[in-house]
């Protein structure tokens, strides 16, 4: 696939509605953000918030800054946005991220909650990764967590019930993999590359976590904006066609240097 510019990355973005004027209603986002600040902990995607957030506009505040939702608190229905120039920004600084993971060939692990959407993305960024002599995490067999199984496919963490890969954004699964290293005697990974809780329960247990984060899901950039998480990229998680993330990974794998 050729590597798109930056100008032509964020034309893409825009136009397969990743970023620019998405799907998810302000409704919505202002909905998730007021249940975060209410201390719902199932927004709070496995991290720490004590009594930091809880004024819903302070949320807003930083998913204007490092989202680009509107950031006018009286637009309270209807379209939102996230800016295109933030992805890439944000695509860059995880780009760095990989590039020193690969020069380190540090041990990275990768997981995801929308297994619908991002599988494919975070697979081919793990097998960038192993060309270049990083260790890709193998998580333990028989992890269990929420009534489920954790598994593995294409080197990506999954969480699997009833036969099924479900959208989760439940910490435990995260908890479940790295227990489960610990009790093997297996070292801890260098870096996780995940999205909802799998990224933000490894950002709170220390480790350098960097992912992908929609306008409604404000904990992954709130972390980032406390340093806890290295890099929250915005974007739209589960677009109409998973294929309209390819030219997005291209950009980030040319940018760490992990093509050709």
């Amino acid at each position: 696939m050729p590597i798109l510019s930056r100008a032509a990355l964020v034309e893409h973005l825009v136009r397969a509605r990743i970023a620019g004027d998405v799907a998810t209603p302000r409704e919505n986002n202002l909905d998730h953000y007021r249940k975060l600040a209410n201390g719902d902990r199932y927004y709070w995607f496995g991290l720490e918030f004590g009594d930091r957030w809880t004024d819903e506009q302070d949320v807003l505040a930083v998913m204007a800054e490092r989202c680009g939702v509107v950031d006018d608190p009286a637009h309270r229905a209807g379209q939102d946005t996230i800016d295109p120039e933030l992805t890439v920004d944000a695509l860059d600084r995880m780009a760095a991220r990989l590039k020193q993971a690969a020069a380190g060939r540090e041990r990275v692990l990768f997981a995801t909650g929308h297994p619908g959407a991002l599988i494919d993305a975070h697979g081919r960024v793990a097998a960038a990764l192993r060309s270049q002599g990083c260790d890709i995490v193998r998580i333990p067999n028989g992890l269990t967590a929420d009534e489920g199984y954790v598994v593995q496919f294409a080197d990506v963490a999954m969480f699997e019930r009833g036969a099924s890969l479900w959208h989760t954004h439940s910490p435990e699964p995260m908890n479940a993999i790295l227990d489960g290293l610990r009790a093997l005697g297996e070292p801890a990974p260098d870096l996780v590359v995940a999205d909802h809780g799998w990224a933000g329960r490894a950002a709170q247990r220390g480790l350098d976590s960097v992912g992908y984060a929609d306008c409604n899901d404000p904990a992954l950039f709130l972390a980032e904006a406390e340093g806890t998480m290295r890099v929250t990229v915005p974007l739209d998680d589960h677009v109409v066609d998973p294929r309209f993330y390819e030219p997005m990974t291209a950009y980030l794998l040319d940018a760490a240097g992990l093509l050709g």
